[in-house]
């Protein structure tokens, strides 16, 4: 399974890039190990919805349940994430990036994840 993350580079800039979750298989499919979450919480946007240049919150899954968001980096970089798509929002200094909701409503789910979980052997 494939994840967009978005991270402050050295630069001070928002970067994306490609994860693959490390999938086990077992008797009904294939399936990740557990990774630690501290809780959940459930969002609508308003409709068309734009937050110019921000950081993430927090180290966080944004889980897209319906409705599409085109993304930003601070390189100028665009990618859209659909209905079912994840991105590891990591970029919690710097610039930042800008979000735009394309096609809404837009409903998502927010995973908090702990600084220390080292997503590195994801990379692709």
């Amino acid at each position: 399974m494939r994840i967009t993350r978005v991270f402050t580079g050295e630069d001070g800039q928002s970067h994306f890039e490609d994860l693959e979750v490390p999938m086990i298989e077992n008797p009904y499919g294939f399936i990740s190990r557990f990774v630690p979450a501290t809780g959940i919480a459930f969002r609508e946007n308003l409709p068309d919805q734009f937050i110019d240049f921000h950081v993430a919150p927090r180290r966080q899954f944004v889980v897209n349940l319906t409705g599409s968001v085109s993304l930003e980096s601070g390189t100028g970089e665009k990618r859209v994430l659909g209905p079912g798509e994840v991105l590891l929002a990591d970029d919690t200094t710097g610039q930042g990036h800008i979000s735009r909701d394309v096609e809404g409503p837009r409903r998502s789910l927010f995973v908090p994840v702990p600084a220390d979980v080292d997503f590195s052997a994801w990379r692709v």
